[in-house]
């Protein structure tokens, strides 16, 4: 492996900019019109065989499933056209497919139906290739249907409840009946472990489809919050589970419920009904994983439970002085007694083989840089398939280690960000590669990193972008507080002249263990920030302390403070920027979302010496109304840490106003309540200061659908041409 070098330094890096037309993008271009969508390989999927895939075609008004030659791209024939295999005389619009086992069947889900984040409804057709039949899985939109590894079952979630269905016999059994909105879920997820555990089908068949382990949510003790959702004469009110800060969660059992039998069995994951269950993940075909983290998410451990009874033992134990954030990095190996598993416990997040009968812990990654994702662990080649920023943090290459830590190869040689997707059998993978000044290319490689072919390479995308008048975009570091070194990028207007004078427009994140600034493409909201430029705006986003890419303790900073270190860089930033001599020092402003709303409010209320103008989307005002899994990791309760929350709070600094503040809010955000805007408003109107807000009717945290985005951007774009 090359030598680690670090790109924290001062010095700018220019990189090689598109070339550039005289064209003047419009809000409709970005927000209507779809002028810079970037293309992907919609619905590819690698079958086992090792030499073909599948992907979703748009043919005229149709869709088809196409099978290609993974060798030359060739189509070999269509598995399903819905304007041919139909039900009951109507078409099928497939939203998304999923193949059974042995490929011979498929779940076509349609009608998609988004609950919050990640749960979707679905109604669900179950397609026989062979006979070319098409069948209802359920006369209901269902959650979560999966076949059962011989695919001739299929499970699947209902008001609460999870059932299979038998596809011989079409009979349908109940695993679970007590399930009850705001009451009790089986199957599925709660709000909160959705959102911040990042999963939502909580159940799993085992290998050998004997057993179904599944989640159960009692969330009677959970407090309820309700939204008014403007749709009647008399406004609906949604009430949903949401436990707040320091506020009691659901007591989530785990279950085994043995098909043949029929039988569900409790696995004991202890007496301790104030914890989490992360994760569950089948170890073998009888013996079941079930991570278990203590509430303030700093211990976390590896319960074994067999199936047939529910018994469990402790496999690992991992401590963190701070907290652990769980993923989906650990893998099972074929010997039964070992798993290959990610930890920060020497500074960096680095892969680990862990065998828990030999008590034998070997390090397989190793030095000042992060694996960011495991996209394979391959029994054939005994390696792992991940992707770390080794060089740079801004970078993400692919790379392949021994499970004895040996043979650390990178296979991607070109600089920048490849995401990777693993096709059966780890012998391709699908490798979407860009740059910061380079669109996405979607291409198919060998497990030897070597190029098969390009399925989609943007070029449509590239040569569009050539007509229009884009400033130049480059990374660089600069000084945030106590001179610590950030990483960030620029935009420059098209015509930039050093000589003059510009506004600087300030976009960040800054939530823990993010990422904005990236040797990749498109960076976020790009082309309008990139419309911004051509207004006459410099725009630069900063990645400040707590973010990620640069190991624990730079992340992890910010603990029990969030907001604290984070705005005292950005403010940090500001004021060397203001002393640019190519800066408007009176001219800069600062705009973000979620956490990004609330650094942007943060920030013109602690820096109101340096920045004239602010846009907060969406943002958290204090700590105390968001969900407790996310803020106590990061922050424990607010009765732990009461200071912590309100010391950074914009909710309790909103007498600190001088400049120009625009507050945005949904009024459905499940999940980012309205409640935080209504509370910054009432503290602002308090201390008797002026500023402009806006709120979108019955819209979620994504503020979006239909023209939404496009009003929404014009209100942001006018206020900062008025106000900045």
């Amino acid at each position: 492996m090359k030598k680690l070098i670090l790109l924290f330094v001062s010095l700018i890096i220019i990189v090689p900019v598109f070339a550039r037309g005289d064209k003047q993008i419009t809000l409709e271009d970005v927000w209507k019109n779809g002028t810079f969508t970037v293309k992907n390989v919609p619905g590819f999927n690698a079958l086992k065989d090792g030499t073909h895939y599948t992907k979703t075609d748009q043919v005229g008004g149709d869709i088809q499933i196409n099978m290609y030659s993974l060798a030359d791209g060739k189509k070999i024939k269509t598995l399903f056209d819905n304007s041919r295999q139909t039900y009951q005389g109507g078409q099928i619009m497939v939203d998304d497919y999923l193949f059974s086992a042995d490929e011979q069947k498929m779940l076509l889900f349609a009608e998609s139906e988004n609950i919050y984040r990640r749960s979707v409804l679905h109604k669900v057709y179950i397609y026989d290739l062979d006979s070319k039949e098409v069948s209802l899985l359920d006369e209901n939109k269902v959650l979560h249907a999966a076949f059962n590894p011989a695919g001739d079952k299929v499970a699947f979630v209902k008001d609460n409840n999870l059932y299979y269905k038998d596809l011989g016999s079409g009979k349908v059994a109940a695993i679970t009946t007590d399930g009850v909105r705001n009451k009790v879920i089986n199957g599925n997820c709660d709000w909160v472990y959705e959102e911040e555990f990042e999963f939502t089908q909580a159940y799993q068949w085992s290998p050998d489809g004997h057993y179904i382990a599944y989640y159960r949510f009692d969330e009677s003790a959970v407090r309820e919050y309700t939204m008014a959702v403007y749709d009647s004469l008399y406004p609906t009110q949604y009430t949903f589970k949401y436990p707040k800060a320091g506020e009691d969660n659901s007591v989530v059992s785990i279950h085994l419920f043995d098909v043949h039998s029929r039988k569900s069995t409790p696995a004991d994951i202890g007496s301790e009904k104030d914890q989490y269950i992360p994760r569950i993940k089948w170890a073998s075909a009888d013996k079941l994983c079930i991570y278990r983290m203590n509430r303030h998410q700093n211990k976390l451990e590896y319960l074994l439970a067999n199936a047939a009874d529910g018994s469990s033992t402790v496999a690992m134990t991992e401590t963190n002085r701070y907290y652990i954030e769980i993923n989906d990095n650990l893998t099972f190996l074929p010997d039964g007694q070992s798993f290959i598993f990610d930890s920060e416990r020497d500074g960096y997040n680095h892969l680990y083989k862990w065998n828990w009968e030999r008590q034998e812990l070997v390090q397989l990654t190793k030095g000042a840089w992060n694996v960011d994702l495991v996209h394979g662990v391959d029994p054939v080649r005994k390696c792992v398939y991940y992707t770390a920023g080794v060089f740079s943090p801004l970078q993400r290459k692919f790379y392949s280690v021994d499970w004895n830590g040996k043979n650390n190869t990178c296979l991607t040689d070109e600089d920048g960000w490849h995401d990777i997707i693993p096709c059966e059998g780890y012998n391709y993978f699908l490798d979407r590669y860009s740059a910061l000044n380079k669109v996405p290319v979607f291409t198919l490689i060998s497990n030897k990193g070597k190029a098969v072919r390009v399925l989609e390479d943007n070029s449509e995308l590239e040569s569009r972008m050539k007509k229009y008048a884009l400033g130049a975009l480059k990374t660089l570091t600069l000084p945030g507080d106590n001179n610590t070194w950030l990483n960030a990028w620029m935009i420059t207007p098209p015509d930039f002249d050093p000589a003059k004078k510009y506004p600087v427009l300030m976009y960040q994140y800054s939530g823990p263990n993010s990422q904005e600034v990236k040797d990749r493409f498109p960076l976020g909201n790009y082309f309008w920030h990139q419309l911004m430029a051509q207004k006459g705006y410099i725009v630069v986003c900063v990645d400040g302390t707590g973010t990620g890419g640069r190991g624990e303790e730079f992340k992890k900073k910010t603990y029990l403070q969030l907001g604290n270190l984070e705005s005292n860089d950005q403010i940090a930033v500001a004021r060397y920027l203001s002393k640019q001599p190519y800066v408007d020092a009176g001219r800069i402003g600062i705009w973000g979302w979620s956490f990004g709303g609330f650094m942007s409010a943060t920030c013109i209320l602690k820096g109101n010496d340096v920045f004239k103008t602010a846009v907060s989307v969406a943002p958290v005002t204090n700590w105390r109304f968001y969900d407790n899994i996310y803020t106590e990791r990061y922050m424990r309760t607010p009765q732990e840490n009461a200071a912590g929350y309100d010391n950074n709070a914009p909710e309790k600094m909103a007498d600190k106003l001088e400049g120009n503040l625009l507050l945005i809010h949904g009024t459905a955000d499940d999940n980012v309540h309205f409640q935080n805007a209504v509370m910054l408003t009432d503290a602002l109107i308090k201390a008797d200061k002026q500023f402009e807000s806006e709120y979108y009717p019955n819209k979620n945290h994504g503020i979006s659908g239909g023209i939404t985005r496009l009003q929404l951007f014009r209100r942001i774009t006018d206020y900062l041409l008025k106000n900045l």
